[in-house]
Parts: structure tokens; C-alpha cells; sequence
């Protein structure tokens, strides 16, 4: 028998409660308690995006969301820097090229976080810039940038802080309003515990105001229609009222532990696992760690497509490998959502089994040991960055 355990960075674990409101019958989405299920769910999404600015819920995954926050913000011509230090950096990149927008790249080496001064100098360079877009963490990579600081880069600026926030959000702390965020980015089914299928965007006043002037073309993934209809409950076309119905017995849960709580936790599981894979000699890929997950660098005898796939078929256990030029370089684990400390030992301990499986040494019960310490040695962990 075995019975499955997933670490991947989203989809990821759903609660239970969560999985049976999706088996009821489903209901018709242009109903009064439609539109006060929209409006509950949007308002409980602005106590975890931490913002007094509307949150709209689109029917896509979390890269419909990344382009309809572009389609909907910029005008042709306009000049955007984009940070680029893995995948979804790349993302952001790609979605502007599509759109004809003027891409001014800041390239990191993967596993390398901004330095804010990067942002500035660019900046100087380019004064007519109307956006930085960033990740929050980037998830190909672990690593996390700094938004607070580069908040405090574009203070007094015009330019927007745009920010991809679909595997971080709930993990890794992202004060909208407090860090002068002008639009966040996420998704259902990472840090939110639902299934994959809704795409969530958040602007300020300033973003709203830019895209009155936007004329790139948009139909489907025009946000001012969807603002417009959210305020009246609705949506302009059909949502996932199913998935949907799942988000809000989600967020029941997260604002009930609160999100500071929830951040907190994140922060725990994800010292945890850092310290358990330290203890068995291994070093972390991301030089600035997201909470969202931890990254690590594998040496050179271990084939990390292999190890990850053998851990699936043989353990049910499931990690996430590397992308890109990382594949079969690193392996990702996910401590994400609905996630516990006696799962982050399972994890731990899957790894350590898994390694011996594959011949190659490491102390056996070391990393366990190293995670256990961590939750009892340290009960409040105030690093939610």
C-alpha cells in the first residue's frame, strides 16, 4: 500500500473540508448567493494579499493572471525593467515581448536574489521606466527577493512595483499596501490550498489609473471589466464557481489563523528543512532562501531527474526537480500550504531514505534529528522576511 505525499511548489495539498465542498452539487453562478460568495472570498483575499485594494478572481492558472495584469496596465511603447533570475523572472519578460512592450532586463544568476541598488541604478538609466516587475519567490530557484526594499527604491517615483507573487503568497510575507506594491499576482493553488484554476490580481489606485490609459489588446483579460463586474458581485464571463466555493472554505481557514500566523508557520517548516538538509552536508541553491520552498544543490553522482522520479514511483514521495539548466541539478521541497511539521518530517526522512537508496552515504537519521531540533528547540521563528 502506499499512500502519497506531495512536496511540489502547487498544485499543493488540499484540506480536506476544502476537497468536499468541491463534491456538492454546483449551483448557478449568476445567483444572489453567487454574488455574496464572490464578495466573501475577495474580501478575505485582501487579508492575505495584506491591502485595502480590491482582489479580483479570474477563471485561469496563475499565468493568464501574470498576463492579464500586463494587458491590462501598460500602452505600447511604454518601458519596463524586469528582473530576471529564473523561470518566472523570465515569465514576466516573455509575456512583455509578446505585447510589443520596450524589455530593459536585469539578469541574475539563478539562485541570486536583487540587490535593490541594481533596481536604482537601472533606474537612473531609464527615468521614463514605467514599471519594475519582480518575483517574490522565484520559484525555479527557492530564491527570494527583497520587495520592501525595492518599495522604498520607487518611493517618491511614479514607476509601478509589479510583482509575481503566485507561489509566495501565504509563505513569504508581501505587505501590498505597507511596501508600495502596486500589483500582486497569485494563484489558487500554491500558499491558498485550492485547486489549480483561478488567477488572482490585486492593483492600487496608481496601477488602476495607468490602465485607464492602457491600449494593448485585451478581451477576455480586461481588468477593468472585471473590476467593474466584481463590485457587483459578478464576473464578466463564466467563473470557477466550483473552485471558487473551494478558495473560500480556504481562506476560512487561513484568516482564522490569521496571516501573520500563517507566515510564521512557513517560516518554521522551512528553517526546519534547511537545517535538516545542512546537517547531511548539503547546501542550499538559493542564496537568500524563500519560506516557499528550499532548493538544494545535489553533487555531481546523484542524477536529480532520476532521484525525484524514483522517489514518486517508488516512495509516493513527491519532490520537484530542477528547470531549465538546473535539471537534474538540484531537487525542490515544497513546505507550502496545508503542510505541518510531521510532514516536513516525512519529508525529511523520505530524503534521507531515498539518498541510501541510491548509494550515496549520509548519517543516518541526521537530518530528521537536525529538524526535530529546530521545531523543539525553537518554537517561535520571527523570520517571515
Amino acid at each position: 500500500m502506499k499512500k502519497p505525499y506531495l512536496f511540489a511548489p502547487g498544485p499543493t495539498p488540499i484540506p480536506t473540508n476544502t476537497l468536499l465542498e468541491i463534491a456538492k452539487p454546483i449551483d448557478y453562478h449568476r445567483t444572489v448567493e453567487s454574488a455574496e460568495l464572490i464578495r466573501s472570498a475577495s474580501k478575505k483575499l485582501q487579508h492575505v494579499f495584506q491591502t485595502q485594494n480590491e482582489v479580483l478572481m479570474l477563471t485561469c492558472s496563475g499565468t493568464g493572471a501574470l498576463e492579464a495584469a500586463v494587458a491590462s496596465l501598460f500602452s505600447t511603447g511604454d518601458r519596463v525593467i524586469v528582473i530576471r533570475s529564473g523561470k518566472f523572472g523570465e515569465r514576466w519578460g516573455e509575456i512583455c515581448t509578446a505585447y510589443g512592450i520596450d524589455l530593459e532586463p536585469i539578469d541574475l544568476e539563478w539562485g541570486h536574489s536583487i540587490d535593490p541598488q541594481q533596481v536604482a541604478d537601472r533606474l537612473k538609466q531609464y527615468p521614463d521606466c514605467k514599471a519594475i516587475l519582480s518575483t517574490l519567490c522565484e520559484t525555479s530557484t527557492g530564491a527570494l527577493h527583497d520587495i520592501q526594499s525595492l518599495g522604498q527604491v520607487l518611493k517618491g517615483s511614479e514607476t509601478l512595483l509589479v510583482v509575481d507573487a503566485v507561489s509566495a503568497l501565504a509563505a513569504d510575507n508581501l505587505e501590498m499596501d505597507n511596501w508600495r506594491v502596486d500589483v500582486v499576482v497569485s494563484a489558487s493553488h500554491k500558499g491558498l490550498m485550492s485547486p489549480p484554476g483561478l488567477g488572482l490580481v490585486s492593483y492600487s489606485e496608481n496601477a488602476w489609473r495607468a490602465s485607464e490609459k492602457s491600449n494593448l489588446p485585451k478581451y477576455y483579460f480586461d481588468l477593468r471589466k472585471a473590476r467593474k463586474t466584481s463590485r457587483e458581485g459578478s464576473t464578466p464571463y463564466t467563473p470557477a464557481i466550483t473552485f471558487i466555493i473551494a478558495l473560500n472554505q480556504a481562506l476560512d481557514q487561513i484568516c482564522q489563523e490569521q496571516i501573520q500566523n500563517v507566515l510564521h508557520r512557513h517560516a518554521r517548516l522551512a528553517n526546519a528543512t534547511r537545517n535538516g538538509v545542512k546537517a547531511i552536508g548539503f547546501n542550499l541553491f538559493a542564496r537568500s532562501p524563500a519560506n516557499t520552498l528550499t532548493s538544494i544543490q545535489l553533487p555531481a553522482e546523484i542524477d536529480g531527474k532520476a532521484f525525484v522520479q524514483m522517489m514518486r514511483n517508488r516512495y509516493s514521495i513527491t519532490y520537484a526537480g530542477g528547470q531549465a539548466h538546473l535539471s537534474g541539478k538540484i531537487i525542490r521541497i515544497a513546505h507550502l500550504g496545508w503542510v505541518t511539521e510531521h510532514d516536513v518530517i516525512v519529508a525529511i526522512s523520505a530524503l534521507e531514505r531515498g539518498l541510501a537508496e541510491v548509494g550515496y552515504p549520509v548519517p543516518p537519521g541526521a537530518a530528521v534529528a537536525a529538524a526535530q531540533e529546530t521545531f523543539v528547540s525553537k518554537p517561535d521563528i520571527p523570520n517571515i522576511k
